[in-house]
């Protein structure tokens, strides 16, 4: 096991560096780290599959658990229509789009609804590091794109455990999965209810004894507690671990808990990536770049199109629009996550995975320079439109700004009406308190003794 461990790391060490001066993301030298460890390259395993795929199961978890961390409800709440309206369309459309690609593939039903799954959700990791690494992270269009991010991270983690349940009956009966629905929705509510009220609580009672190493702890027995109740009540451990990531995410501890898992997730996630890629073959690429290549253009298109046409119906402008279509074209660890679910369920075709993982390998490597591409497909758009699509986009655009100008007017005049009352608190403090000095003062001279030779002069 220590033997496997160490090829895993100086291999995935040695890749992701390599990576790193190519200006890469370090996930596709993990995938690619994988391929070289794995068994279709050489012809023989150099480590033990088994001890990898527990290890990977392991890194789900604290993937999940980490995502959740990172989820927010101010942040959904601050995105709003946004969010809601641009995450639907984008779900929505690429799940039938998705059905629709199997379906013309010739695969049956159950292998064109776990493709659809694998093409609706962009890569949270892979769009926020390549909107930092393009210095666009103040950028107005980010907020809407973070709150769209976060719910495609809860629709996939629900679609894992639907998906779960299909797989097993092997068949996809609508009563039968409104039902599973309303469940996980109920169990859902009551696990956050129920820790929303007892774990912060509890933290801030036992905060003065908590140092990191006692909070980390803590915390993983917390996350894995939640991921053996989420079993029992036959659901996946995914959802265990990504449900208690949302209540920790609510407490007066969740950024030093994120920050403490960060060094643990980044280990354990390299292990999943790495394992990923041990189940790709080489000779498969070749044989299937066709099919690689159509599944990439689709998500590329699909993804521009709905995530622009979602963010424009939720009131965004069509630059802001634009931006965060053209920075979801990609498919990430959510899509691997459910395709190894149907491999490792045997429902879905094995070509179907090295697809899903080299297209994925594809996008995320044209992302940088789709984005880059935003401004001219703005202007190219906008110059090309009609006379009454232009003034659509023109009226957006002043509206929003006028939105933006009320707001920050708002926010100013708030300060300031603050700023005064602090003043005004001050003048009034002083004014009293020269006041009372004077009555003091005045006092104390009338309460002098009065002289003896005054007395008996009187």
């Amino acid at each position: 096991m220590v033997h496997d461990l160490y090829i895993l790391m100086i291999t995935a060490g040695i890749v992701s560096l390599l990576f790193k001066l190519l200006k890469q993301p370090v996930v596709l030298g993990y995938i690619v780290a994988g391929i070289l460890v794995g068994p279709n390259l050489l012809g023989h395993d150099i480590v033990s599959h088994e001890n990898v795929e527990a290890w990977g199961n392991i890194g789900v978890l604290f993937v999940l658990f980490c995502i959740g961390l990172e989820f927010r409800l101010k942040n959904l709440f601050q995105s709003g229509k946004v969010a809601l309206v641009g995450a639907a369309t984008i779900i929505v459309g690429m799940l039938v789009l998705g059905y629709g690609v199997g379906r013309f593939a010739l695969l049956d039903n159950m292998n064109s609804l776990f493709l659809a799954a694998m093409l609706c959700m962009s890569s949270t990791t892979i769009v926020m590091k390549a909107i930092d690494e393009a210095g666009l992270s103040k950028a107005r269009f980010v907020k809407g794109a973070t709150g769209i991010l976060i719910l495609e991270d809860i629709v996939a983690v629900v679609l894992l455990v639907l998906l779960s349940s299909i797989a097993v009956k092997n068949s996809f009966e609508g009563v039968e999965l409104l039902k599973k629905v309303g469940v996980l929705v109920v169990t859902l509510a009551v696990w956050f209810v129920v820790g929303i009220l007892i774990i912060p609580t509890f933290l801030r009672k036992v905060r003065p004894y908590l140092n990191d190493e006692t909070l980390i702890i803590l915390a993983l027995g917390l996350c894995l507690g939640m991921v053996l109740t989420a079993e029992e009540a036959g659901f996946s451990s995914a959802l265990g671990a990504f449900v208690m990531g949302m209540v920790l995410a609510e407490t007066l501890e969740a950024h030093r808990i994120e920050h403490l898992m960060a060094p643990l997730k980044n280990v354990f996630a390299a292990i999943f990536f790495v394992s990923v890629g041990m189940m790709i073959n080489p000779s498969s690429l070749v044989e299937y770049w066709p099919s690689i290549l159509f599944v990439s253009v689709v998500i590329i298109v699909g993804m521009i199109v709905f995530g622009t046409l979602g963010c424009w119906w939720g009131g965004e402008t069509m630059k802001d629009a634009m931006s965060t279509g053209f920075s979801f074209v990609q498919i990430g660890e959510f899509s691997f996550i459910i395709a190894a679910l149907g491999s490792k369920l045997g429902v879905t075709d094995p070509a179907i995975y090295p697809i899903i993982v080299a297209a994925s390998v594809l996008t995320t490597f044209l992302t940088p320079y789709i984005m880059k591409a935003t401004v001219p497909c703005y202007n190219f758009l906008y110059k090309h439109a009609s006379s009454r699509l232009q003034c659509k986009i023109d009226a957006r655009e002043k509206e929003v700004a006028l939105a933006e100008q009320s707001k920050s007017g708002s926010a100013e005049d708030t300060m300031q009406n603050h700023t005064e009352k602090v003043k005004r608190a001050l003048r009034h403090t002083l004014v009293t308190k020269h006041v009372v000095n004077l009555f003091l003062k005045n006092m104390s001279e009338n309460d002098q003794p009065v002289d003896k030779k005054d007395e008996n002069h009187a």
